[in-house]
């Protein structure tokens, strides 16, 4: 039998863009937009990214390594404030096994011309296959390709 275990951890990442807000909120909200930067490193084979951007609505994308695990990603939309807030819960598997489950919370702030985003991830580490340093790393990676894809708009 496996060893069960859980690990809880709250991390929070602020990322100043130059776009407003609102052009930040829109590349979380609309599905082309969203995957042009949200996703596994370029290598990783993916899957299409499903969203219904909706208070209840679903979102999924999954994808890996050539012949290594699957990461599956499947979110729940809990709280949409348009160009101000994005609450949703989330769980992470590889392959058939669940690792984690999270709740992330986005925040949109003015800062001159441009946003202040504020991110808030609460997460259960399930039975030791992540942690709060590796998914904290793989965020900010996200927040760097959200970047680049804002300045190619």
């Amino acid at each position: 039998m496996t060893e069960r275990s859980t690990k809880h951890a709250t991390f929070t990442i602020e990322r100043t863009f130059s776009a407003p807000p609102s052009r930040v909120f829109a590349a979380y909200a609309d599905a082309k937009s969203k995957a042009r930067w949200f996703g596994g490193p370029e290598d990783w084979e993916k899957s299409n990214l499903k969203l219904d951007f909706k208070v209840g609505g679903r979102e999924s994308v999954s994808g890996g390594p050539s012949g290594g695990p699957i990461h599956s990603y499947n979110a729940i939309y809990q709280d949409i404030v348009p160009d101000e807030r994005i609450v949703l819960t989330y769980e992470l598997h590889l392959d058939e096994t669940r690792i984690s489950v999270s709740l992330g919370t986005t925040e949109f702030k003015p800062a001159g011309t441009g946003t202040r985003l504020i991110y808030t991830e609460q997460a259960v580490f399930l039975d030791g296959y992540d942690d709060a340093g590796v998914r904290e790393q793989g965020t900010r990676g996200l927040f760097d390709n959200l970047a680049r894809s804002l300045e190619m708009q």
